[in-house]
C-alpha cells in the first residue's frame, strides 16, 4: 500500500473511531453515556469488521467498505489491515518499546469449509488463526475456547468476551480479535507526589480521587475552551511512537460537546496535537482504571451498517457451501480495559465479530484534569488510534 493510500485509510479509520466515540459518549447511550467511564478500541472493531468484509459479497461488502474505509473497494481495507498489523501492532517490547499483542481468530463450524480466497486474506493480511470447532453439539465448550484464547492474548485482562448464551447450536462462525498494549511513560510520575484531590462529576457533586502531579515540562497545547496533553510512551528501537492524549474541556460539563466536535471535525485532533514542551504551573492528572464491554451491533446499525446483521446479509465469500447464503452477523461483542498510573498504561481490547501550529501562552500553563475528559492512545508516526474513551469518575470500579 502506497504511503498516500495508507494516509487516506488512516484518516478513514480515525473518522470511524470518532463516530463511534461520539455515539458511545452520548448521554443517552445505554452502555456508555453519562454514568460510566468508557474505553474501547476502534482499531480492534475496525479490523474485526474488515475481516467480515473479506467474506462478504455484493451490497453487504460495499456497505462495510463504505462505513470503514470511505469510498473504494474492500481490497483497500485488507491492504490497510496488513499494514497496520505489520507497522503498528508488531511487538517491540524486546527492543525496549511498548508490549503490543494482537491476534485474530476465525472459529468456524466443522460442517463448513472456509473459501480459499477468504482464508488467504484472513491468514495473509490479518495474520488470523483458523479453528474448526463443533458449535452444533458443543457450543458452550467452543465459547469457553474463544474466551480462553482472548484471555491469553490480553494477558488475563479480558476473561469473557463471549457472555453465556451468546453462542448456541445455530452459531456457525465467530470472528474474534484481541489487542493488548502496555507502555511505560517516557517520563514516569513520582508516586510519592500522588495526592488525593477533588474531581468534579457531571451531576455537580465531587469525589476525592488520587491525582498524579509533576513539575517537569509537558507537551501541552492550550485553546479557548480546551487543553490537550500528550504523554509519550517510552520508545523502542523502531520508529513507532505511541502517546496518550488527554483532551480536557474548559467547562466541567464540556465532555459531550467535545466528543461531538471531534466527530464533526475528524482533522480536529491533528490540528490540536501539542508539538513542544512547555513549563507547567499546576499539573494534576487522576489515576484511573476502566473495564468496559458492550454489544456493538446496534451502535453500528446507527452508523448506517445494517446489511451484515440481518437476513439480507451476503456473506457468501466466507464458506464453500449453500449455508453461506443464510449466514449473517448476529452480534459484535467488544471489551476493553485501560489503566493509567504513575508507571504508564496497560490496555487491552477484544472484539468478536496537516498540523496547524498555534502560539502557546507565554509562561507556565496549568493542566488540572479535575473534571470529565476524553483520552486516546495512538501511534504518532501513522496517526492510528488504538484506544479511545472518556473518564466521568476516576473512582468507578473497573
Amino acid at each position: 500500500m502506497a504511503t498516500a493510500d495508507l494516509r487516506v485509510s488512516i484518516a478513514h479509520q480515525t473518522r470511524f473511531a470518532l463516530r463511534l466515540a461520539a455515539a458511545l459518549s452520548a448521554p443517552s447511550h445505554p452502555d456508555g453515556g453519562a454514568g460510566k467511564n468508557v474505553a474501547f478500541s476502534p482499531l480492534s472493531l475496525h479490523v474485526a469488521l474488515s475481516l467480515v468484509a473479506a467474506g462478504a459479497g455484493g451490497a453487504t461488502r460495499d456497505q462495510l467498505a463504505s462505513a470503514l474505509g470511505g469510498s473504494g473497494p474492500a481490497g483497500g481495507l485488507h491492504a490497510f489491515a496488513e499494514q497496520v498489523v505489520q507497522l503498528v501492532l508488531a511487538d517491540a517490547s524486546g527492543a525496549g518499546g511498548p508490549l503490543v499483542a494482537f491476534a485474530d481468530g476465525v472459529f468456524f463450524d466443522a460442517s463448513l469449509s472456509l473459501k480459499p480466497t477468504f482464508k488467504e486474506v484472513a491468514v495473509g493480511s490479518y495474520k488470523a488463526e483458523t479453528y474448526s470447532v463443533d458449535f452444533q453439539t458443543k457450543a458452550a465448550e467452543v465459547a469457553g475456547q474463544v474466551n480462553s484464547w482472548v484471555e491469553k492474548v490480553t494477558s488475563g485482562l479480558i476473561k469473557e468476551i463471549l457472555p453465556p448464551g451468546s453462542v448456541d447450536q445455530t452459531t456457525r462462525l465467530v470472528l474474534g480479535n484481541a489487542l493488548y498494549f502496555k507502555g511505560t511513560w517516557t517520563e514516569k510520575f513520582d508516586a510519592s507526589k500522588t495526592k488525593d484531590g477533588k474531581f468534579h462529576l457531571l451531576d455537580g457533586k465531587s469525589v476525592e480521587a488520587p491525582f498524579m502531579s509533576s513539575t517537569k515540562e509537558q507537551y501541552l497545547s492550550s485553546y479557548d475552551n480546551l487543553k490537550v496533553l500528550k504523554l509519550p510512551y517510552k520508545q523502542g528501537e523502531d520508529k513507532r511512537q505511541f502517546s496518550m492524549y488527554i483532551l480536557l474541556p474548559e467547562a466541567q460539563d464540556g465532555l459531550w460537546s467535545l466528543a461531538e466536535k471531534l466527530n464533526s471535525e475528524p482533522e480536529f485532533l491533528d490540528k490540536h496535537v501539542p508539538m513542544r514542551k512547555v513549563t507547567v504551573g499546576q499539573f494534576k492528572l487522576p489515576k484511573f482504571k476502566i473495564s468496559f464491554g458492550f454489544e456493538a451491533s446496534d451502535l453500528l446499525k446507527g452508523l448506517g451498517l445494517h446489511l451484515p446483521f440481518g437476513t439480507e446479509a451476503d456473506l457468501t465469500e466466507m464458506v464453500d457451501s449453500p449455508v453461506g447464503q443464510s449466514l449473517f452477523v448476529s452480534s459484535v461483542f467488544h471489551k476493553s480495559f485501560v489503566e493509567v498510573n504513575e508507571e504508564g498504561t496497560e490496555a487491552a481490547a477484544a472484539s468478536a465479530a496537516v498540523v496547524n501550529l498555534r502560539s502557546m501562552p507565554i509562561g507556565p500553563v496549568d493542566f488540572v484534569a479535575d473534571h470529565p475528559f476524553l483520552f486516546l492512545i495512538r501511534e504518532d508516526m501513522t496517526g492510528v488510534v488504538l484506544f479511545i474513551g472518556h473518564v466521568v469518575n476516576p473512582l468507578l470500579p473497573a
